[in-house]
């Protein structure tokens, strides 16, 4: 099974994704009026917060980067896009995420500042490979490619520690 025949599943049945990625905001809605006002009463559904973050946020993340490939490297035109697999999931995780933060602050939620430099990782390699494959570097140069892998990962690293320096 490949990648596309997932894909071609769901968008299939996309009224189950639907139902699926409606529950996650859904929850995060329950969440807030059940956990109370005070913020002894909101600090013990933390737990609750994170794993509604994360299931918003991974196939949110997915979505993003999946735009990013197929609107940069495949050149697929915005009348061809899925609204049920290329949309919705990002749409999940605004709503979630606008929800959660209105009750709880990001940096009580255990593991959030994880998940935003798994964010910054994905959003630093996909603007490297976009550079690489619109200057065809890897096409002139005679470098060895370990040399090429070493410095992509010095590049990362860089890219990692400023962005921790920053915010």
């Amino acid at each position: 099974m490949t990648l596309r025949d997932v894909f071609a599943s769901l968008s299939g049945h996309p009224g189950l994704l639907f139902i699926l990625l409606a529950a996650i905001p859904t929850l995060a809605f329950l969440v807030n009026l059940w956990s109370g006002d005070t913020a002894e009463e909101i600090i013990k559904w933390k737990y609750a917060y994170a794993t509604l973050v994360y299931l918003a946020c991974i196939p949110g993340i997915f979505a993003v980067t999946l735009n990013i490939y197929l609107f940069l490297f495949e050149r697929q035109s915005i009348w061809d896009m899925n609204l049920a697999l290329q949309v919705l999931p990002i749409l999940t995780m605004i709503g979630t995420l606008f929800l959660i933060r209105r009750k709880i602050p990001f940096n009580y939620i255990p593991g959030f500042g994880k998940l935003s430099s798994f964010l910054t990782i994905i959003a630093a390699v996909m603007g490297i490979m976009w550079f690489i494959d619109r200057t065809r570097i890897y096409a002139i140069t005679y470098v060895p490619f370990t040399y090429i892998v070493v410095g992509f990962i010095a590049l990362l690293l860089i890219i990692r520690f400023a962005w921790s320096r920053i915010f």
